[in-house]
Formats: structure tokens, C-alpha cells, sequence
């Protein structure tokens, strides 16, 4: 057996690992190992530092609970989760289809279902809005009996399960599009909001001198037979952190303005906002888009 060196060591790791059976599997950590030896050799990582990224993950693993994940939360404010989210986009958006945000850490299936333009705000108070408009394919016609997935804050930046008895949902629910491929949604104007900074991610961005905090925004999950699941959000133009999402997932395209007067709005003395998404025909080899938590685990809360 040769001595290894700092330089050996990695080629000698990757050798071991070269009898994996799965390629891409084979493939991944290969890469890992190369990238993660020379991030270690660039900083001069010292037997302290390395500790102490031990013991952070540590915590880290340990803040996770059914309903929080934390190392999504420390994926998102590494913008790695962004990222993701941005190379899957560009891999399988065809066209001009509405762009991709992040699934977050909050959506739950089964959601509550509802008929045109009701309101999702079934517990909470505030100000209302309503977003309606069309859900179109490629060629600009309207898609009929898409199913459009609505969650969002309060009116005071909680989702439901922040503010309520985990059984219960609220500032959530589906719509199903009609014939035309029109749906229209009633909600509170959501309230921008800071990731939790109780554990150890919160830690780290404070240490980063980071303020914390996601603009307002409202998600949406749109699916119909046939064409590709856009997992996607709109986020309100006014909001203070609008240009400094602390999870990095704020696009031009998604930025809305609410206001009233605006034609076609089932309740035009209400602030709206239309906006017609854009959704195209599902390839074989198409995969989720869902960046995020992991939608398994919170159906089972």
C-alpha cells in the first residue's frame, strides 16, 4: 500500500469507489469526492473547522421533525435547492411555459377543493385579492379540467400550519379549470415572511449578516392529463424583499401587482391580479419538477 498524500488521497477514495454497479450513481460520487477534496484543499480546511461542520450538520439533522425539514430550509438559503430548480427548468421547459419556482416547505396534498372565484380563506382575516385568468397549453388554447393548487401566508405571514391545530388547512385549496381553461381564485394579500431562524440555519444566516426573509408570494401546482406538472409562484412586486429573496426564488415573470379595476376580475372593486399560465405536453422521459419537501412526508403528517 503506497503512503497518500493530499493529492493522492482523492484518486485514491475515487479507485475504491469504481467497482459501484449503478453508473450514475458511480458518476455522482466521483465528483462529490473530487469536488469535495478540492474544496477542502482550496480553503486549507483545518481539523477544527471540520469538526464544527460535523457537529452544525448534526444539528442540523436533528432540527428535522415530521413537518420540518431543515436540511431543505439549509438547501434553499444555499441557493442549492435554486439551482436545482433552474437546470431542471431548462432541461424540460418547452417553449414559452410559464417558469418554475420552488414546491417550499409547506405544501400538503389533499387540500380543500373549491368552485370558481371562492375564497380560500377559510379561518383566516385580512385584506382580499383575487387571481383568475386562463391555464393555456403551447398553443394558447385553453386547457379544461386543469387542476390549479393554491397555498399561501396569511395576512399575517403564517401558512396554516404555523397558525393552526395541524389538522386544519387553510389559505389552501384546488380549483379546477373549465371548458375554456378560466379559473378564478379569492384569497388574502399574503404577508411576506422569515424563513424560521430558531435552529441551526437560522444561526447561519445570522452569522452571514443575512436578513432572513422570503417576499410575499403565493404558490401554485398545476396539473392536467397529458401535460407536465408546473410547480410554480407569484410574488407581489411591492414587497421590501423582492430583490433579495433569502431562498432565491424570485423570477421578473412571476412578479404580479395587485390592483383593482382590472377587466375581467370576477370582483373588479377587489385588488386582482390575471395571469395566464402556460403549460406544455408531458414528455416520456419527464420527471417531477418539485423542488422541495418532500410531498410523501407531509401527506403522512
Amino acid at each position: 500500500m503506497a503512503d497518500l498524500d493530499q493529492n493522492t488521497v482523492t484518486d485514491a477514495v475515487i479507485a475504491q469507489m469504481a467497482s459501484t454497479p449503478d453508473p450514475r450513481l458511480r458518476e455522482v460520487m466521483e465528483s462529490l469526492v473530487r469536488h469535495l477534496h478540492a474544496f477542502a484543499r482550496e480553503v486549507k480546511l483545518t481539523p477544527a473547522e471540520w469538526l464544527g461542520a460535523i457537529a452544525f450538520l448534526t444539528k442540523v439533522g436533528q432540527t428535522c421533525t415530521p413537518i420540518r425539514q431543515e436540511f431543505i430550509l439549509l438547501s434553499d438559503t444555499l441557493g442549492l435547492s435554486r439551482l436545482v430548480n433552474l437546470m431542471d427548468d431548462k432541461a424540460n421547459r418547452v417553449g414559452d411555459a410559464t417558469e418554475t419556482s420552488l414546491l417550499g416547505p409547506f405544501y400538503r396534498e389533499a387540500s380543500p377543493r373549491f368552485g370558481y372565484g371562492e375564497s380560500i380563506a377559510t379561518h383566516a382575516k385580512g385584506p382580499e385579492m383575487v387571481i383568475f385568468g386562463q391555464v393555456l397549453n403551447e398553443a394558447g388554447e385553453g386547457v379544461p379540467n386543469a387542476i390549479v393548487e393554491v397555498w399561501q401566508t396569511d395576512a399575517d405571514g403564517a401558512y396554516d400550519l404555523q397558525a393552526n391545530d395541524p389538522d386544519v388547512m387553510d389559505m389552501r385549496g384546488q380549483f379546477r379549470t373549465d371548458a375554456e381553461g378560466r379559473y378564478a381564485i379569492r384569497t388574502l394579500i399574503p404577508l411576506g415572511y422569515s424563513i424560521p431562524m430558531d435552529g441551526p440555519v437560522g444561526d447561519l444566516i445570522r452569522q452571514q449578516a443575512r436578513h432572513g426573509f422570503r417576499p410575499a408570494h403565493i404558490h401554485m401546482l398545476i396539473g392536467a392529463e397529458g401535460y407536465r406538472e408546473l410547480v410554480t409562484a407569484l410574488y407581489l412586486g411591492d414587497d421590501d424583499h423582492i430583490d433579495s429573496d433569502t431562498v432565491f426564488g424570485v423570477s421578473e415573470s412571476l412578479i404580479v401587482r395587485p390592483q383593482p379595476g382590472v377587466e375581467g376580475s370576477p370582483d373588479p372593486g377587489v385588488p386582482s391580479v390575471r395571469y395566464d399560465f402556460r403549460i406544455a405536453r408531458r414528455a416520456p422521459h419527464d420527471t417531477s419538477g418539485r423542488v422541495g419537501a418532500d410531498p410523501s412526508k407531509i401527506a403522512a403528517e
